[in-house]
């Protein structure tokens, strides 16, 4: 697993911008900027849509306002699930991110297999990364979501 102080793999995501599909890489997301990024096994899914994306969301100006240039949600999903995801829970103010194959997951071994409900995905977590270098890594433990809530990062900058 991917530790505090440790440089981002390379990496290219999927996302719908401007209506358009964009594939960012690691260095164009992350590269002189300070940014969270919180990844969560599936869009749509429960604790994700009631409690972790809403509590970014509803925490965004405040991170901004702390010097975080950008907030990242990513998920083993794809760009259209995502964008769709992202305009259901009013997340204008994020960057919803496909890590379509899990790559980046397994790169930074994140990644866990639910085979009796969706196969590979990633596992719940949230970091800081200043200037593609991870400063903060909190990791859920299997079925929790006690760490990676957007209160503890907040709390953290």
């Amino acid at each position: 697993m991917i530790e505090v102080g440790a440089k981002l793999p390379e990496a290219t995501f999927s996302t719908i911008a401007g209506g358009n599909m964009k594939n960012p890489s690691t260095n164009d997301l992350f590269a002189g900027k300070k940014v969270v990024l919180f990844a969560v096994p599936g869009a749509f899914t429960p604790t994700c849509s009631e409690s972790h994306l809403p509590g970014y969301v509803a925490l965004a100006d405040k991170m901004h306002a702390k010097g975080v240039d950008s907030i990242l949600c990513l998920s083993v999903n794809d760009a259209f699930v995502m964008d769709a995801w992202g305009k259901a829970s009013n997340a204008e103010h994020l960057t919803m991110l496909a890590d379509g194959n899990g790559d980046f997951a397994k790169k930074i071994g994140l990644d866990m297999d639910t085979d009796s409900f969706g196969g590979q995905r990633s596992q719940r977590y949230s970091m800081l990364v200043d200037n593609g270098v991870v400063e903060t890594l909190n990791v859920e433990a299997p079925g929790k979501f006690d760490v990676s809530d957007a209160e503890t990062m907040l709390q953290s900058l």
